[in-house]
């Protein structure tokens, strides 16, 4: 028993001096589980797939100021479209909302559509889709009924995507965008002024690097749109899971076979470095080359460029220290 006593105040010693990220990666994976299992669930009673449920949860982690629920769920329903238009005493006997119309359901069997309950929101968003029906275009009908924007129902369908893709909501993965072992440069040129097209200012991080090297995705997202723009060159959008667009510009060329509304991951190379832009299709060198990254927020009601340098930083350390 005296020899246990130092080993237990060594191991209990270790564990202070665990680094707090690993608690943090702990907490994460057991929230996504019990999220997933909410999805699962309510997939299996309205057979509208988890991965529409997800996706459409996390657009609202990424646009509520406020969530309805403490706990898990984000999607956050108005009160008066919840209760009902005339239930103003907001009463959440399942009979009281039905009688007025109320979006509310009863996600759990305690006989109440509570707004704040996460089985109970996460039902009644997949009730109010199930009334459309349950394919692909259905899903994507109802939640243009309920969003009325098309940049919230892509966004949603994208995510989707991804997800199913990879059969998770787990996806932290991250990368720079330029393979480390090439020469590059770069600092912050955010808000610097640009006098091409008339006086504006610089959407963006330019990353410095010679002709034809990789140009890599830096998340998971799906690629929204890709081709000539006067300003960029050869081009690449690419929506990711935290309704963020991220925009490669000036590319020499793209990965063989990438098309619009393909899935990526990071590390995919997506294209290559060049001085394309500036011009009609086809200009080129009129800058030295290099990568035009930018990246853009999307709030479900406006979308706004902000500094990517920041994130560009924190992903190259995380690649060097892999």
């Amino acid at each position: 028993m005296k020899k246990l006593i130092p080993i237990m105040i060594y191991a209990v010693f270790f564990l202070f001096l665990l680094p707090p990220f690993i608690y943090a990666e702990e907490d994460e994976q057991k929230v996504d589980q019990e999220k997933m299992a909410l999805y699962k669930k309510t997939a299996a009673i309205t057979q509208i797939p988890w991965y529409y449920l997800a996706a459409i949860d996390q657009f609202e982690e990424n646009t509520q100021k406020e969530t309805a629920s403490d706990d898990l769920i984000a999607i956050t329903i108005d009160q008066n479209r919840w209760f009902g238009i005339g239930n103003s005493i907001h009463n959440t006997s399942i009979a009281w909302v039905s009688l007025f119309s109320g979006f509310g359901q009863d996600g759990n069997g305690d006989n109440l559509a509570d707004p704040t309950n996460d089985e109970d929101i996460l039902y009644s968003m997949a009730h109010y889709i199930e009334k459309e029906g349950t394919s692909h275009r259905d899903i994507k009908i109802a939640l243009w009924n309920y969003y009325k924007r098309d940049l919230s129902v892509q966004t949603i369908m994208n995510i989707a995507k991804v997800y199913k893709q990879f059969g998770t909501i787990s996806l932290n993965k991250t990368d720079f965008p330029i393979p480390l072992q090439h020469n590059y440069s770069y600092k912050n040129t955010w808000g610097d002024a640009r006098g091409f097209g008339g006086r504006r200012i610089h959407e963006g991080t330019d990353i410095f690097a010679n002709y034809g090297v990789p140009v890599k995705s830096t998340t998971y997202g799906v690629v929204e749109l890709k081709g000539w723009n006067r300003y960029g060159g050869w081009r690449i959008g690419i929506r990711d899971i935290y309704n963020r667009y991220h925009y490669y510009a000036h590319l020499n060329g793209y990965k063989d076979g990438l098309k619009v509304g393909d899935v990526v991951e990071p590390g995919d190379i997506i294209g290559s470095v060049g001085s394309t832009g500036y011009g009609p299709p086809g200009t080129a060198g009129k800058f030295p080359p290099h990568l035009h990254y930018g990246m853009y927020k999307d709030n479900g009601y406006s979308e706004w460029s902000f500094d990517p340098y920041p994130y560009l930083r924190k992903w190259e350390r995380a690649a060097r220290n892999r």
